[in-house]
Order: C-alpha cells, then structure tokens, then sequence
C-alpha cells in the first residue's frame, strides 16, 4: 500500500492543497514557512491520530475557519514494487494504478463538537476507527528532545506507539482524558467553593476518583504492553549503534503497584486489591489535590527512561547521542509494526537531514530505503545523502505547489513575501538559461 495524494482544506497554513505522491521515495524541498510539514503532519494525524507538534486538534485548523478536511488516497500495489531498480520509472506508474485497490480516508477536524472520519465516503467514524489502518512513523526534529526533553514529550511517543500497535489503546487514552478533564474540573471547582466559605458534597469526587483510578490502571497497561513491544526491537537496534550491554526503554508509571500486579486478569481479588492501592494515594494527597485544584497523580505524570550501559541516558546523553537513541527507538517502531501488520511501514522523515551529522543521515536514510513509502521534507537538497538516489525521487517544489494551488493569496505577508522571492528565483533562472 502506499499513498496516491493528499487533499487538505483549511489545515494549519493551507487554504486548498492538493498533492500527488509516487511509491518509494518523495521529498517536498523548498523555502522553510511554506507548509512542507503542514502536509506530513497531515498524514501522521491520518495515521496515528495524534500530532507531534500538539496535543490538540484545534491548531490544525486554521486560523478564522470552523473546519478543516484531511483527504488522503491509498493505492493497495499488488505489484512487486522494488525502489532501488533502476529501470522502474515513477512517471508511468499511474498506468498500473487502473487495476488496483483505491481507498480514500477523509478526517474532519472540527473546532467545535467531535471530529469525525470516513472511509471511501462512506458513513461518519471516530477517529479511534481508523487509526492504524495507515501504518506511519515519523522522524522529526522534535525527537532529540525524547532523551532530554519534558516527559509530555516521550508520554507522545508512547501513546502514538501504542495506537499503532495495542487494540483499543486510543479508546483507553481518549476515556483517561476524558474522566481525568471532569475530575480535574470537579477538584477546581470544590476548591473554588472552600474560598468562598460554601460547602459542597464530596459523593461526586469519590465517583469521579472511582473512575479515574480504574480507566488510568486500563492506560498504565496498555503503555506498559506498548514499552514491552518497542523495547524487543530497541534493544538490539541500539547494539548495533554504540555496542553497549544493558541497554532498554524503562516505563516508569505514575500506577506503579500496575508493574507489579499479578498475571491473572480475570482475577477480581486481585483487581479489588490493586484498586485499593492506589486508592490509597488519593487519600493522602487529598488535601494537596483541594489546595490545588488538579490531578496530582495518574497517567498524566507518566514517563519512561531510556537506558544505555545501566545508566539513564538523561544523565549523560549529548546531542549526538540523544539522536542516536531517538533514532533508535522510531527505528524500534518501525520494525514492531513490519511485524504486526506483516508490511513495512511508511516514513516521514520530516527536517531531520539538517540536524544530523553525516554518518547519521546515511544511516537513518539507509534504513528508510528499507521500509515502504518514504516522506522527506527539506530545505535544501543537498542535506540529504546519496545524491544519485534524489534522481530516482519524486521531487515536489513547495514553491511551485503553492502556486499550482493558487494559495498565494491565501497566505500572510510573510509567506507571501517567502513565495514570491522563489517565483522570482526561478524565473532569474529560466531567463539565464
């Protein structure tokens, strides 16, 4: 399977987008400010359902508008496509696409009311409903920050991971959310009534902690099963790269009696107990939750620890080596989910050629030849390795993209500005020519 195009309406920077795709490798290259990642982010929010520029969905939209359409067509190739023969030419592939399985997933993101989704037009889905169905990681250069970074950071990469790889984990992770959002609401609002001098009854606390506490032991295993799944993979990928023993990806739950429960599912002894236990926490923190008015404890506080030679990586890691981990752990990804679905996935690769030194752009470009489709953004091409490669590419021109798709005047000064000096570039060019 690999991407066709991609149809954007109202998305981040973009009025109307339309964008063709080739199989193998394509690089969107131009001016930065100009919407090249708007349109791989797309695809990743298609894929996973989560963005990893925000944990929202409302700054997809843009600015002034209520809605905004995410379109993407898939081409099921039962063709043995291989991209590194050199007689293959991406220009007449179209040809062989009549025959072939075509599918059309469409994401409505809106800014009020829940967003929807629907395949091949057909009647409105959750967005839980279709993630996974395009398999998609991502490198960006936010990864560097999944070493050293805010845990908010790595808890994405987790629930990204897991919506690809655990059953029902964006069902579990939306329900946390949403009870974790109500409790919170409920503490503010009780600590609000204190100042004031009100009483008010405490029965609705206990029912929301109730829940709170079973749907965040539901979120606590499904992070611990996606950690188990990627680390499989981590912990040879990262070998191969420093040669180092005792190396692996740790959760660190802010549940933790979950670690330790006992492997009996359907035991409710056990569950009851487990549930005690932490119960037990809210009931010495309860004052400190009042006196603040928000969750202290749960999910939302979760982390995990990347660790090389038993140390964590957080207390040594250089830039360099917290690239090589990061890459480390997507590569991990990558893998578990060419085993899961039994296809390779795609890639985007998506302005990290500038971030890295050389020996780590050919590594991470050489293993991306290996997955399926491949998505590069950059702003120059020559960051990118193995120049005899680009040729083989499907090459997009954001520049000429935008006017394609008459957004000129859709953007600010500013793009336009950005734009206009690449229109006048080229034509300088053409007219030396």
């Amino acid at each position: 399977m690999y991407i066709s195009r991609i149809a954007l309406d109202t998305f981040r920077s973009w009025n109307h987008i339309i964008c063709d795709f080739k199989p193998g490798i394509n690089v969107i290259y131009g001016n930065n400010g100009l919407g090249k990642t708007n349109i791989v982010e797309a695809l990743e929010v298609t894929g996973t359902g989560i963005s990893h520029r925000t944990s929202s969905t409302l700054p997809l939209i843009k600015k002034g508008y209520e809605k905004s359409i995410i379109r993407i067509n898939t081409i099921n190739n039962e063709i043995n496509y291989k991209k590194d023969e050199t007689n293959t030419d991406l220009n007449n592939i179209s040809s062989l696409e009549s025959n072939l399985d075509k599918t059309t997933y469409e994401i409505d993101l809106y800014l009020k009311g829940s967003n929807r989704a629907h395949i091949n037009s057909g009647k409105a889905l959750y967005v839980k409903d279709i993630i996974g169905l395009l398999p998609i990681v991502s490198f960006t250069p936010r990864d560097q920050f999944l070493i050293i970074g805010d845990p908010n950071v790595r808890r994405t990469f987790i629930d990204q991971a897991g919506s690809l790889l655990v059953p029902n984990y964006v069902q579990i992770l939306q329900e946390f959310k949403h009870i974790s959002k109500q409790r919170a609401a409920l503490l503010k609002n009780i600590r609000d009534y204190s100042y004031k001098n009100q009483t008010v009854s405490l029965s609705g606390l206990e029912i929301w902690t109730g829940k709170f506490i079973e749907s965040g032991i539901n979120l606590t295993k499904a992070r611990q099963e996606t950690v188990q799944i990627i680390n499989k993979y981590f912990k040879n990928i990262i070998k191969s790269f420093t040669n180092e023993e005792n190396t692996g990806i740790i959760y660190v739950p802010s549940f933790e009696e979950v670690l330790f429960e006992k492997n009996s599912e359907e035991n409710v002894e056990n569950k009851n107990e487990l549930f005690s236990k932490i119960s037990e926490h809210f009931q010495r923190i309860y004052e400190g939750e009042l006196a603040r008015g928000c969750n202290l404890i749960g999910p939302h506080r979760d982390d995990i620890d990347f660790v090389i030679n038993n140390i964590s990586a957080k207390d040594f890691a250089s830039n360099g080596e917290s690239w090589t981990i990061a890459i480390a752990s997507k590569m991990a990804l990558c893998k578990a989910l060419e085993e899961k679905n039994n296809n390779k996935p795609i890639v985007i690769l998506d302005d990290v050629f500038a971030q890295l030194d050389e020996n780590r752009r050919i590594r991470i470009l050489n293993f991306a030849l290996n997955q399926g489709q491949v998505f590069i953004t950059t702003s120059s091409l020559s960051d990118i390795p193995n120049k005899e490669y680009i040729k083989k590419t499907n090459l997009i021109n954001i520049g000429e993209l935008l006017e394609k798709n008459n957004e000129i005047n859709n953007f600010s000064e500013e793009h336009n500005n950005i734009l206009l000096d690449v229109i006048e570039q080229r034509k300088n060019k053409q007219e030396e020519k």
